[in-house]
């Protein structure tokens, strides 16, 4: 005769082993009707920043992130002002060095290949 405990534990089992077999082919069920996923919107994006020399690591973002940005698929342009005019220069983007991202003059470099616009 089987006891109690014995009993609950294989109920529990048995439970646990058809709720994941009912997981697995309604996941797979799910998968197999689901609609092809629309492809995302393509953005419009104008970044600004006024942070110069004086800050190289902040002064390397807004270029850093336009150039992410743009190889997710969207339009960015980049809009200097203050401080940050002076990294238009080829002479001061390469002194440029910031702690913990590469040298602003690599991250021009895919500026210029991604063809992100840059005013001042």
């Amino acid at each position: 005769m089987t006891s109690r405990r014995t009993f609950l534990e294989q109920s529990a089992q048995l439970a646990a082993g058809a709720l994941a077999a009912g997981a697995v082919t309604v996941e797979t069920s799910e998968a197999q009707t689901q609609p092809p996923v629309a492809p995302k919107k393509k953005l419009h994006i104008l970044m600004r920043s006024s942070w110069g020399t004086d800050e190289p690591t902040r002064a390397s973002f807004v270029f850093s992130h336009g150039v992410a940005l743009a190889e997710a698929g969207h339009e960015v342009q980049i809009f200097l002002t203050h401080d940050a005019t002076y990294l238009m220069r080829k002479a001061t983007v390469d002194m440029v060095k910031p702690i913990g991202w590469p040298p602003l003059s690599e991250t021009m470099a895919k500026v210029v290949a991604k063809r992100i616009q840059v005013f001042s």
